[in-house]
């Protein structure tokens, strides 16, 4: 089968998070498509970033929790942040309309652990204001700032509930009926869209692997186990005998959040070392996994044979499937055992019938420019200004990925330079296509970002850079460049080039 050519004309966006609003921009951009619409089941933009203080519970949270199907999820009606001026019990309060609100992993001291100026959209500058390592309200007013200008393709409150090929068109170019419900009125809309892209993210079922014992000692002790998108603030972990489990960015933050008013040592389970270089902390105790869950005295026993017991809480940084509990009868299957997305090209498009794409399925990356690059690859081949190569070669990129990787966890894994260079090869993918008059740039479109040496070292640095940020603790907040923690890459390349 040879390559193919798009010429798409609608355009389904799953979420109006960071990376669903920067396709819409792309989309936009190619002024080829009469119709763009991005559901968004919150009832504002920002995706996950909207934080979500007081939701700690879940019913797709079990424990274990193995099964990465989970469910398309009902909302949380919330009153939204009320006036100052409004007393409680008014009319005023009774007459706000509440708005859906679905969990966050988000966690109140959240900041971010990439520095700012990697992170960011390549046409929209942080504020000067802001601190290195953003905070996560500032990083949902600066992804809100930036999706102003395609709001209105937006339908907030609007859940999708089922994604399917249309039965007479399952072929590479064929199009999807996209069921949805507006929340509020639960009006369930069917339509059909020339293409999908799926920008909801990867944040939504927890995994908790299962260990011996484990679904004995839940049952004993419940809500002693936990995970980390459920955490909110440390206060809750005061005084207690707590274990926490991973040490990824998260496991190292909300380890790093309890180890100071918990009782010590924190119990710091790991399997492997960290690739964010954690600083030292004498109140942590790391350890091997646990090997055993012990209902007597609350006890778990870890693989180098040691006995904790009196366990007051546990909580698992252990990440997340990936999910697409929308997208449920789809031949080849997508998700199987949730540690990857199969039958994908380049972790973007669904090689059997590429009309379907995911944004920022890899790991191990800088998200925003990821997201950039890959909206231009899509923006152009949905447009037709590039063509996709045949479905034998889409699925020899897999088996080859397979083959390096393997068909798990790491599938989808692009640690430093990988993520680099990815970005680079979509971009440059992108800017393969032909220029075509009316569009910007002389006719090139909306350029995608392109990594060169500043964003190389910064990258390979960023790990080091976010450890002496944390180790100035409160002062951290004044920090707004990199110089000032030490860092300069013009004194670095010069002394590289000695």
């Amino acid at each position: 089968m040879s390559s193919s050519t798009l010429r798409l004309k609608t355009i389904a966006i799953i979420g109006a998070g960071p990376s669903g609003l920067v396709a819409a921009k792309y989309f936009l951009a190619e002024k080829a498509f009469s119709k763009i619409a991005v559901f968004e089941q919150r009832s504002s933009i920002g995706g996950i970033w909207n934080y979500t203080p007081e939701d700690q519970d879940e019913v797709i949270f079990t424990i274990p929790q193995t099964d990465p199907r989970g469910k398309v999820d009902d909302p949380i009606w919330r009153s939204p942040t009320k006036s100052p001026h409004v007393q409680n019990g008014s009319n005023e309060e009774r007459e706000v309309k509440k708005v859906a609100s679905f969990i966050s992993p988000l966690y109140e001291k959240l900041e971010t652990n990439i520095p700012r100026g990697l992170m960011g959209f390549s046409d929209l500058n942080w504020p000067t204001d802001s601190q290195l390592f953003p905070k996560h309200e500032t990083v949902l007013e600066y992804i809100q700032e930036y999706g102003q200008d395609v709001k209105y393709l937006v339908r907030l409150e609007t859940q999708v509930i089922d994604v399917s090929a249309v039965e007479s068109e399952v072929s590479e170019s064929g199009r999807w009926k996209v069921q949805s419900r507006n929340l509020a009125s639960q009006e369930v809309i069917d339509e059909v869209y020339d293409a999908v892209v799926v920008a909801n993210g990867h944040f939504i079922v927890p995994y908790v692997p299962h260990i011996e014992g484990i679904r004995e000692w839940n049952t004993r002790y419940p809500g002693l186990i936990s995970h980390s998108k459920y955490f909110r603030r440390p206060d809750e972990f005061r005084g207690k005998k707590v274990i926490v489990i991973g040490n990824s960015a998260s496991g190292i933050d909300i380890s790093s959040q309890i180890a100071p008013i918990c009782q010590h040592p924190l119990l710091w389970s790991n399997k492997s070392t960290s690739m964010l270089s954690p600083t030292f902390d004498s109140r942590k105790l790391e350890l091997p996994p646990i090997a055993a869950f012990l209902p007597e005295h609350r006890s778990v026993r870890f693989e180098n044979g040691r006995v904790e017991s009196d366990i007051d809480a546990i909580v698992f940084c252990t990440g997340y499937f990936y999910s697409l509990p929308f997208i449920r009868n789809l031949e080849p299957e997508l998700i199987k055992d949730g540690t990857h997305v199969q039958h994908t090209y380049k972790h973007l498009f669904y090689a059997p019938q590429p009309t379907l794409s995911f944004l920022v399925l890899p790991q191990r990356v800088i998200p925003f420019p990821v997201a950039e690059a890959q909206s231009a690859v899509l923006a152009r081949v949905y447009s037709g200004r590039l063509s996709l190569p045949s479905y034998d070669e889409m699925r020899k990129w897999e088996e080859q990925n397979i083959a390096e990787m393997g068909s798990g966890r790491n599938f989808h894994l692009l640690p430093f330079p990988e993520d680099a260079n990815y970005i680079n090869e979509m971009s440059n993918w992108a800017s393969c296509a032909p220029p075509i008059e009316g569009l910007e740039n002389e006719g090139k479109g909306k350029v995608p970002p392109t990594w060169g040496a500043w964003e190389m070292w910064a990258r390979e640095n960023f790990p080091k850079i976010r450890r002496v940020f944390g180790e100035k603790g409160e002062e951290r907040r004044n920090v707004r460049t990199l110089e000032e923690l030490g860092f300069n890459f013009e004194r670095d390349l010069k002394e590289r080039k000695r």
